[in-house]
């Protein structure tokens, strides 16, 4: 037990630590040292601090380097750092963009009435206008063969199909590989900052993010530094990307500007780069998003509460499972525990799983699910008494026999299975039929996942009322793992919170709603039903086999 309690103690110190390094990490970056006296020669002024008259020209071209030509898609004469606003603008495609080529936008700042190309004073950026990446499968109606895509959008693929010398004769048989293929994506928005504070930096402290986009030039006896330009990355969603083909001579661009602080920039520039590595370690596109949804979607001091929400999940995960495989590892008997509940909580998992992957989630979801689904596994293993042993290759299963109490609790199991058995199975048969009729899906696999896993988040909570009827009949919750139990029932409500934070599907988020319910009556009957050292507990035994104490005469 001491080995134990100094086990978790350590781990709550080490997350402690963790949380006071990131707190002073993250003070590191938002404040930044400034230069105390503005004559001293360590000091680096703004340039905009003479209040320049400034102009902003936004050009595309082929290459980030601006070689092959540039063309000028938007100007604004009269450019004010500290006024916010947001245009769309028809960008005309070049041929080598609609062929699966590339194209960038390269952004200047400059002085007004000169030309940027020739102005010494100007700071530019290169911003990456396309993407590749997998085209979403279409969906199609199982029953009737209807593509999801009518009149124009099929037309178009019609069209790039058939202008397509290599497609033709082959389509049907190519299909599907060619839906692999990552095909050009136009980014339909384009964000881009400057720094509206005049800060005086100190070239002893010059912070090594902000470095890399200072320009400065001699003034005299000063040292000056144009205008802060930043592009922000993090706000290139998938949610706008635009597949490009071959007639798409002219797509929208919606160009957005805002003055930024010099904190938040700083702390822009970590989490872009963070994402970077990410992408660089094998995340995807897509894997990328959801993290860019954490921070573009939220203000600072929400991201704030989320990470310290995310910190005391990523705790409370570690602890639930620790003292969950705890507790089954020395579970012998399952006396109180519905066995019937641990099989469809462990089935349910897998489907929950396959379902994710099957509709591409995060991995922010997707590994925590798959690692869940290993776990039920192993407790199914534990709850039905199963050894598997290996016999010429072939594995046999050697199921174990139940004692007087667990065929007991094992007949009060059965006995909640049937009554619900009345009502889920209709329910699941009847939603299974309806999306065959009504809805698309991208294959009979995609249709099976949807129907079982909308079964589970619709009515998977029923198949926790048997646990909850078990305990009813024994008038006693002590064989439950409470410690494992109340971590995840934390955890339940910080899922709460990040139901509105990533990015997922709405019957998985609706899920984490419905946990709070049933979180609520295990609670209930705590209460009802106190345990105490004469009930069974959690590890099928009994601390005391008579009671203590004096006895009352009757």
């Amino acid at each position: 037990m001491f080995l134990k309690t100094s086990f978790t103690t350590l781990i709550v110190g080490v997350f402690v630590v963790y949380v006071l390094h990131t707190c002073w990490v993250m003070y590191g970056i938002v404040y930044t040292k400034p230069c105390d006296n503005p004559k001293d020669a360590n000091c680096i002024t703004p340039f905009l601090a003479g209040n320049p008259k400034l102009q902003l020209s936004i050009y595309t071209v082929l290459r980030p380097n601006a070689e092959g030509g540039h063309t000028l898609i938007y100007k604004e004469d009269k450019f004010d750092v500290n006024s916010k606003f947001e245009k769309t603008v028809n960008v005309s495609l070049p041929k080598k963009t609609r062929n699966n080529g590339t194209l960038y936008a390269l952004i200047f700042v400059h002085q007004a009435d000169v030309n940027p190309w020739q102005d010494p004073r100007q700071v530019h950026l290169t911003a990456q206008l396309t993407t590749y990446m997998v085209p979403k499968q279409p969906e199609i109606s199982l029953i009737s063969g209807e593509d999801q895509m009518q009149g124009p959008e099929k037309a178009q693929q019609r069209t790039r199909r058939d202008g397509n010398p290599a497609a033709k004769g082959g389509a049907a048989s190519t299909s599907a590989s060619a839906s692999d293929h990552p095909t050009s994506h136009w980014r339909s928005r384009l964000t881009f900052n400057v720094v509206g504070d005049h800060f005086l930096f100190d070239r002893e402290y010059l912070p090594g993010d902000v470095h890399r986009y200072l320009r400065v030039f001699q003034n005299g006896k000063k040292v000056v530094y144009l205008p802060l330009l930043f592009v922000d990355e993090l706000s290139n969603r998938v949610k706008d990307l635009v597949e490009i083909n071959s007639t798409s001579t002219e797509l929208p661009l919606t160009i957005s500007y805002d003055s930024i602080s010099l904190g938040r920039l700083r702390f822009w520039i970590h989490m872009q780069d963070a994402v970077y590595s990410l992408q660089q370690f094998g995340f995807t596109e897509k894997d990328a998003d959801e993290i860019k949804g954490i921070f573009v979607d939220t203000n600072l001091y929400f991201l704030a509460l989320t990470f310290f929400v995310a910190a005391f999940h990523l705790l409370f995960d570690f602890l639930a499972f620790k003292n969950d495989i705890s507790f089954w590892k020395q579970k012998k008997s399952m006396v109180g525990m519905s066995s019937k509940a641990v099989l469809w909580r462990c089935f349910s998992t897998i489907v929950i799983f396959l379902y994710l992957l099957d509709e591409q989630t995060s991995l922010l979801v997707l590994i925590p699910a798959g690692i869940g689904s290993i776990i039920e596994v192993w407790k199914v293993k534990k709850a039905f008494k199963i050894q598997v042993s290996w016999k010429s290759g072939k594995p046999s299963f050697l199921f174990g026999k139940l004692d007087e109490s667990e065929r007991r609790t094992e007949e009060y199991d059965t006995l909640a299975m049937k009554y619900l058995s009345y009502l889920l199975y209709p329910l699941c048969i009847g939603g299974a039929v309806y999306a065959l009729i009504f809805l698309r899906y991208k294959s009979w696999y995609s249709w099976l996942i949807n129907s079982l896993v909308n079964g589970v988040y619709a009515f998977g909570f029923l198949f926790m009322l048997p646990q909850l009827f078990v305990n009813y009949k024994l008038k006693s919750v002590a064989h439950l793992p409470w410690k494992a139990f109340m971590y995840k029932a934390f955890n339940t409500f910080i899922d709460d919170v990040f139901a509105f934070i990533i990015t997922m599907p709405t019957s998985h988020r609706l899920a984490c709603f419905r946990d709070d319910v049933v979180f609520l009556i295990y609670l209930y009957q705590r209460w009802l039903y106190p345990v105490d050292k004469t009930r069974v507990n959690e590890y099928g035994v009994s601390y005391d086999e008579k009671p203590k104490g004096k006895t009352h005469k009757e």
